[in-house]
């Protein structure tokens, strides 16, 4: 699927991108909505038509006696990875009625129909190959098909279905016969087409004529002109170019054919290898493109319009040449270099890591300005937005370099793992998202450091999921049911089915792993499969008993190991007790157990490791574990490299803690103690009983990791980093927006003052002289992450002399990283250096560069500062702010709700205006308005003024 990057931790400059699309919905007691629910003429516009699928609800949860209007756009990319919605009124489809001159708007739709994972059955007949011809031209485009379809011996006989939505049938045959609506063919509800039954033979072709316009199709899903002609087709898109059995286990062979005016579209692409191009008469051209890959439509791919590229070749390891190609606007061609480097990495990677090769002879992507999502997976031809694709040692962040890296990665390793193999229906979605958000975040560490990306992807699943986890839109990463398909693009989904995908790898090894997916290719290559075939297969090379870690599909929720340990030092035993538990979710009462790998290490008073290190498999409620030939009473570090997706609750004192910090062989457990640290201080100050004076211990743990040597520079970064609001907020029972943000300001402020010097000193070790060459080694980004960390912390002091050196490195104009971190601290400066730097950061880096425009925008948004909506407001009416652009829309709006102090207000104002925007959104894109609905999921972890007043705007 598309990764899109919305949720954002600016006081690291670290936009948190989840590879593909992530969906963020729980409101009030029900689960997932129907985005195409419409509701009556005369009904008053709200947030959200009733939704209420019974799988999700809780058994108890609270049943109104009319269905709440709520917000029904529930689809968000995003902390990211296809979010949809629907107005007050569905946006009808366009169908023939009477013939092609008769073609007009249907007026209603049939209602939304929960769909469900048992009731899976093959079709009757399936399409095998699909030949397709678009004409685009200014006014509109039409779209000729020719599908062949086949007999398919596992499915029941039955009229052929296909789905059409915002489309003109100007005209259908089957074997050059034309159809007739009432006597051949009729509609079912406004988007599916059915075909009678005893019109069907063994094998025929069906023929369609379709009009759509792309120039007014502002949902940016199926075909649409934003600049260039453009698609996006996962998961429903298709369905909008032309009639079709719109379903990822249709896969069929594709041939293509696009004829454009030459000005306007000079680059013509499509899926596959380009088989022939010329010109044609009134100034017009073609291309013609050959897929021989079968695959489903939501891969289908078409680019059109003037363009700008860059090109190289790579060589596989087989010795084929494959020329690659990477497509953008004229004026960001200059930053396309590291995006085709990062190309060539993922394909060397994949060959030595997995023994993969690329297929086809051509490898292309386009960088498209206006895109719901971050990127898409398009059989040949990726789709990305520009936002992770772009990057220059200038105008980039070394964040912005490790997403581009990633993303691209990620969406070239769907060729295998979603491609070639995908899922049979969408249920199966986490199991080519979960694999290949697992495989780029195994990239990423080989590419840069295995300890920091394994942090980064930690942080990232306790901000998103875990909070979905413990709210009521939870569900398996294997769903039952949805009404709308979209609102499962979840962060669930993604980040714990790759998650799950690492227990394997964790179970079984390396080298069993490899097996697995070696055989998983070999049974399955060319066809749609389910979740259980990918555990089938890794269970069957390895000799595995894995019939109990399918929980982990079928359950929602995240669990809790509670450890106790005894030493019993006579027999040099140490005995570790663990018991697991899960909360309930909707729908599930209750939870059986599940196949839990807890990865633990013993140490010693002097940082040895007493034995060696284990994998637990925690498969009961409750077991013990013994550890042989331990001489002394042991510090023990639980749930290393973080092996199970999972919360841990193990007594441990503030020096153990802070001796695992220091001491710990395991980076990520060196952290997680240190997290842990922080967090009891900013939680022991966030009540109303004021703040508390922060721990000595805290502070000189913060001191020795500031001088500790050797120690990777990024490393030290994170773990000086205080975890996010909506890390901590989950360690509260009820959010209290004003006292948390009080008490992180005041753990900051204090750490800052007592550590002032050494502060200073760790920057100015760091610090480059302006004009120097901006590197991009590890040495150099983990140099700048703990500078800027530094900055940070000292920004909290707001004394002039700290302010100078923050204003010195905005203006110093050197890496882009130091740059916007340096705006960030400006940012929350309540003074007028506030205003002189956001001045200064639009004059010198953002006017005419819209990448560094929206960080702009998010970092204003996002600021805590008075009269901060009001400011958000302002931002909305700026000339270079454009609400049908997803990337500048999602910068204000998503960047204030973000905005914990301000947006949870207490008067209800932030709210309001989310809301407000929201409903303006979803006029023009509701797949957008979808995403922004995110923020209200959350709403019952906060008091009962705050619910209720978030309870008023879903309900409007």
């Amino acid at each position: 699927g598309a990764s899109v990057c919305s949720v954002v931790d600016l006081r690291m400059d670290r936009v948190v991108c989840t590879s593909c699309v992530i969906i963020l919905a729980s409101l009030l007691s029900v689960g997932a909505s129907s985005l195409r629910k419409p509701v009556g003429k005369g009904a008053a516009r709200a947030l959200l038509p009733a939704f209420q699928p019974a799988s999700l609800l809780t058994a108890t949860a609270p049943q109104p006696a009319q269905p709440p209007l709520l917000a029904a756009r529930l689809r968000q990319p995003l902390v990211g990875p296809r979010f949809a919605g629907s107005g007050a009124t569905l946006r009808p489809s366009l169908r023939l009625k009477g013939g092609a001159t008769a073609a007009k708007m249907t007026t209603a739709a049939a209602p939304p129909v929960e769909k469900f994972r048992k009731d899976y059955a093959p079709l009757g007949h399936v399409a095998e190959s699909v030949d397709l011809t678009f004409k685009i031209a200014d006014e509109s485009t039409q779209v000729l098909s020719k599908v062949g379809f086949v007999r398919n011996a596992a499915g029941a006989e039955g009229p052929l279905k296909l789905d059409a939505e915002d489309l003109v049938l100007n005209s259908m045959s089957i074997d050059g016969t034309p159809l007739k609506e009432g006597t051949d063919f009729e509609w079912e509800g406004s988007d599916v087409i059915v075909i009678k039954a005893g019109l069907l033979k063994d094998k025929f072709v069906l023929e369609t004529d379709s009009t759509i316009k792309p120039q007014d199709n502002t949902q940016l899903s199926g075909l649409y002109k934003s600049g260039m002609y453009c698609t996006q087709c996962e998961a429903e898109g298709f369905r909008r170019i032309t009639p079709f059995q719109d379903r990822p286990d249709v896969m069929a062979s594709y041939s293509v054919r696009i004829e454009a005016p030459k000005a306007s579209c000079p680059v013509l692409l499509s899926n596959g290898n380009m088989k022939s191009s010329g010109d044609l008469e009134g100034g017009r051209h073609f291309s013609e493109w050959t897929d021989p890959f079968p695959k489903p439509s939501y891969l289908f791919a078409l680019v059109a319009g003037d363009l700008g590229s860059i090109h190289s070749t790579f060589k596989t390891k087989s010795g084929k040449e494959v020329a690659l190609g990477i497509y953008s606007e004229h004026n960001n061609v200059n930053q396309l270099d590291w995006a085709m480097e990062s190309l060539k990495q993922s394909m060397t990677w994949d060959e030595k890591r997995f023994g993969l090769e690329y297929d086809l002879d051509v490898f292309n992507i386009v960088a498209v300005s206006d895109f719901n999502m971050g990127a898409m997976e398009n059989k040949g031809l990726n789709v990305f937005n520009t936002a992770c694709v772009l990057a220059a040692p200038k105008t980039a962040t070394d964040d912005d370099f490790e997403r581009v890296q990633g993303v691209i990665a990620h969406e070239y390793f769907h060729n295998w793992t979603g491609n070639r193999v995908t899922c049979r229906d969408w249920f199966q979605l986490t199991l080519k998202e979960g694999l290949t958000v697992f495989r780029d975040q195994q990239f990423t560490m080989d590419m840069t450091s295995e300890a920091v990306k394994r942090i980064d992807d930690v942080r990232s699943l306790r901000a998103a999921q875990f909070p979905q986890d413990n709210g009521p839109m939870a569900h398996p990463i294997r769903p039952e049911s949805y009404i709308a398909m979209d609102n499962f693009y979840t962060a669930t989904v993604y980040l714990k089915g790759a998650e799950v995908i690492g227990m394997y790898q964790t179970l079984l090894g390396r080298e069993g792993f490899r097996k697995g997916m070696d055989l998983y290719f070999e049974r399955h290559d060319g066809t749609a499969v389910t979740c259980d075939d990918f555990r089938s297969a890794m269970e069957d090379a390895n000799g595995a008993d894995l019939k109990q870690f399918e929980r982990w599909y079928t359950q929602a929720g995240t669990p809790t190991v509670k450890a106790l340990g005894k030493f019993d030092a006579s027999s040099k035993k140490y005995t570790l007790t663990l018991e697991q538990s899960c909360k309930p979710s909707p729908g599930q009462p209750s939870k059986d157990t599940y196949h839990i790998p807890v990865k633990v290490g013993l140490l010693g008073k002097d940082g040895s490791e007493l034995v060696p290190e284990k994998v637990l498999e925690l498969k009961e409620a409750k077991q013990e574990f013994v550890f042989e030939g331990v001489g002394e009473e042991p510090v023990v570090s639980i749930l290393r490299g973080f092996s199970a997706p999972v919360k841990v609750d193990f007594e441990q004192s503030e020096e153990s803690l802070a001796f695992l910090m220091g001491n710990d062989r395991d980076s990520f457990n060196r952290w997680e103690a240190g997290q842990k640290l922080f967090t009891r201080a900013v939680l022991a100050s966030a009540t109303s009983a004021g703040v508390k004076d922060v721990s000595p211990l805290l502070i000189t743990a913060v001191k020795q990791t500031l001088q500790a040597e050797g120690v990777d520079p990024s490393l030290k970064a994170y773990a000086l980093t205080i975890p996010s609001l909506s890390t901590l907020a989950e360690e509260m029972d009820v959010v209290d927006p004003d006292y948390l943000v009080a008490a992180r300001k005041h753990v900051k402020k204090s750490i800052a003052k007592e550590l002032k010097d050494h502060l200073l000193s760790t920057y100015n070790e760091h610090n480059s002289p302006a004009g120097a060459d901006i590197k991009r080694d590890g040495a150099a980004v983990g140099g700048r992450r703990i500078k800027n960390v530094c900055l940070d912390y000292l920004s909290s002091l707001g004394a002039d002399d700290t302010r100078a050196l923050i204003v010195r490195q905005q203006q110093a104009g050197g890496s882009m990283s130091d740059v916007v971190a340096a705006t960030v601290a400006l940012s929350n400066d309540p003074t007028e250096a506030r205003a002189a730097g956001m001045q200064h950061y639009y004059d010198k880096h953002a006017k005419g560069n819209d990448l560094l425009l929206c960080k702009w925008f998010m970092i204003q948004a996002a600021s805590d500062v008075p009269d901060a909506l009001k400011a958000a407001d302002e931002l909305l009416k700026h000339p270079d702010f454009s609400l049908t652009n997803p990337n500048k829309q999602r910068s204000v709006i998503a960047g204030f709700a973000s905005n914990m102090k301000h947006f949870h207000s207490k008067d209800g104002s932030g709210y309001e205006w989310l809301s407000d925007k929201i409903l303006t959104v979803d006029k023009i894109n509701n797949q957008q308005a979808a995403r922004l609905m995110s923020f209200f999921s959350t709403f019952r972890r906060y008091d009962a003024g705050r619910q209720a007043l978030m309870r008023a705007q879903l309900e409007k």
